[in-house]
């Protein structure tokens, strides 16, 4: 346990932010951004790039992030690297202050863009003291308090963290999905043409929104398909009236069992259809429990850029990059499905497919935004899927 200030005193002056977790714990520190209070679940990310792409990751909805590696800031702040419009985590937690961007690509610096986004955090905690804490106890819920005056009402703090619900039982994919239909056609960015839009699609597919990340799109639009995404209330009529070749279903945040009381009975019409089908994250989560799987939450979650994982499909090992707090339960998986990925940290299932339909999905994020690119095979396996199915009718 994390050793409580019992008179609730800053130990210097100097003292502008406090992040107070909910068994009393406070870690004392200086703000960033905004200049306001903010409740979340406290989760670490290991990533040593990536932090602009994290902290726009919508799968981050209700989370207060804190970065492992201690110079946040380093690269700045561009707008080509951003996952979606807005942050969506709820604030950051990172070790040194902010660093001064340098980098070609710089745009602004961290703290300007988190004081245009409306986004808070704090700086001068012992990150290493709270990533155990939370390897120990799990992932706790807390405040990030950012005030100038240095003062802080404690008690109040901690009961606003104890009081916010977390994470299990809540759907957090309607406040991030799109609420319109739209198109996509921009493919991955390259440092001599920056992003490059899609001449001539072999396909279409429909991406369901439950929080999608830009990447994914460009990865999916790089293997040739036309995309349209429709919001994560989408009927299967409604998505099956674009006439897709094939279906994917998308990373988001929140509790997949949650989310899936809308999406679950969709994600079943959509199996009957036999039109190949390909998920990610919260995606993956819910097709499982479509197809009779179960899901649960996490002690302390997966999150960061190097994770390793086996692809029985291969028997080769690739390093990942991984963002969730809840995961499929491998043995709940019915005789249909076929284990494809175990993380190699923990043995928790990272993939299946079915034996009997054009499916598979995974739970790391292979369009690496951040992270390595050992998985985007999977964007091109998907492709092959597609084609292979077309060739039967």
């Amino acid at each position: 346990m994390i050793e409580k200030n019992i008179d609730h005193t800053p130990p210097h002056k100097d003292i502008t932010a406090a992040l107070v977790l909910e068994d009393g714990s406070i870690f004392w520190g200086h703000g960033i951004g905004t200049i306001k209070d903010i409740v979340g679940e406290i989760c670490f990310n290991t990533s040593i790039t990536g932090y602009q792409e994290i902290l726009t990751d919508p799968s981050y909805a209700g989370q207060i992030i804190t970065f492992t590696f201690p110079h946040i800031g380093n690269v700045g702040v561009n707008e080509q690297d951003l996952e979606s419009t807005t942050p969506a985590a709820r604030g950051l937690v990172i070790r040194e202050g902010i660093t001064a961007p340098s980098n070609f690509r710089s745009e602004s610096h961290l703290n300007d863009w988190c004081l245009q986004q409306g986004l808070v955090g704090i700086c001068g905690v012992d990150t290493r003291r709270l990533t155990r804490y939370i390897r120990e106890n799990g992932a706790p819920n807390g405040v990030i308090s950012h005030n100038p005056d240095g003062k802080f009402d404690i008690p109040a703090l901690i009961e606003k963290a104890r009081n916010w619900p977390g994470l299990e039982g809540m759907d957090l994919a309607k406040e991030v999905s799109c609420t319109q239909t739209y198109t996509w056609d921009e493919v991955r960015w390259t440092l001599e043409n920056g992003y490059k839009k899609l001449d001539a699609p072999k396909a279409h597919v429909v991406a369901v929104d439950y929080g999608i990340k830009r990447n994914i799109l460009r990865c999916l639009a790089s293997t040739g398909v036309k995309i349209t995404i429709v919001p994560a209330t989408a009927t299967a009529d409604q998505i099956l009236s674009h006439k897709p070749d094939g279906i994917f279903l998308s990373n988001g945040p929140g509790d997949p069992a949650a989310t899936g009381e809308y999406a679950i009975p969709v994600i079943q019409d959509l199996l009957k259809s036999d039109i190949p089908l390909f998920g990610i994250c919260l995606g993956y989560q819910m097709l499982a429990l479509a197809i009779g799987a179960k899901t649960q939450k996490m002690h302390q979650g997966h999150r960061g850029a190097n994770h390793p994982v086996m692809d029985y499909n291969t028997d080769k090992v690739e390093i990942t990059s991984m963002n969730h707090g809840f995961m499929v339960d491998k043995g709940s998986l019915p005789d249909s499905a076929k284990i494809s990925h175990i993380s190699l940290f923990d043995k928790t299932l990272c993939g299946f497919e079915l034996k009997d339909k054009p499916v598979f999905s995974v739970q790391h994020h292979p369009e690496a935004s951040p992270g390595p690119q050992d998985s985007h095979y999977l964007f091109d396996r998907f492709m092959e899927m597609i084609e292979n199915n077309a060739k039967t009718y």
